[in-house]
């Protein structure tokens, strides 16, 4: 098995090192992760400049874009042969409810997803690596258990994991997404070279966290899965948008 790793901390984050190890248990592993920390990127495409590709002393590969770069570059040419899997992560923090939009985490499994191939978005809830190990163990076991009883076909799994010493020993929940409160309001501040510069604000508390949701599985202490799909269509008011169309 060829498994592809990726990112948005960028190639020299703990999180990436520890996932890396961790798959290469399981295959052949090549790493392709962002140059510079690309969180909160989202599925973002470089289109206005050209990308360059460079090695570590690792082997780690790293690109001057986007997690979806990284991905799109292995998948159209970088590499010889396209992975059998795509793993992105660990990040350093909770990608749960509305996060999923905006992660790089995230947008890099799902570019894996959109050229078909089965794809995990990791995800370590506590942030500043606390029980990473732990928590690559974990990653370790979904691939395996998932990639041995999966049909065929692509798929999206993400998945976060509470950042406890036990939580190879979890539960793994399969969960809905959960709901936030609007953010924060941005932050402004007066620049020191004149005019006013602004702060994006902080991610706004769980508002949708019942029982189901990623949010309620991670508070429990379990390792919270959910598959996601790309297709945003609005299928229950399409009926209802027709009516609004005139001829």
């Amino acid at each position: 098995m060829h498994i592809l790793v990726s990112n948005d901390d960028g190639y020299f984050a703990p999180g990436i090192v520890a996932l890396a190890a961790a798959m290469r248990e399981l295959g052949e592993v090549t790493v392709v992760a962002p140059e510079q920390n690309q969180s909160g990127s989202s599925h973002s495409l470089t289109l206005h400049r050209p990308l360059s590709v460079h090695e570590t002393a690792s082997g780690f590969r790293y690109v001057n874009g986007t997690p979806t770069d990284c991905v799109h570059i292995a998948m159209t040419g970088l590499l010889e042969q396209r992975p059998d899997v795509v793993v992105s992560g660990i990040n350093n923090g909770l990608n749960m409810g509305d996060d999923t939009i905006y992660s790089g985490t995230v947008a890099a499994a799902m570019e894996g997803f959109l050229f078909g191939v089965p794809s995990f978005a990791f995800s370590l809830v506590d942030r500043d690596w606390t029980h990473l190990d732990a928590a690559a163990r974990v990653a370790r076991r979904i691939v395996a258990d998932v990639m041995a009883r999966a049909p065929a076909g692509p798929f999206l799994l993400n998945v976060n994991i509470p950042g406890h010493a036990e939580v190879d020993r979890a539960p793994v929940v399969v969960a809905r997404l959960g709901k936030r409160h609007p953010s924060e309001p941005v932050h402004a501040m007066e620049s020191p070279r004149g005019g006013t510069i602004y702060w994006i604000g902080a991610a706004g508390a769980a508002r949708d966290a019942g029982p189901g949701t990623d949010f309620h599985a991670v508070a429990s202490g379990s390792v919270a899965v959910t598959p996601l799909q790309i297709d945003l269509t609005q299928v229950d008011r399409l009926d209802e948008v027709r009516s609004w169309i005139t001829a």
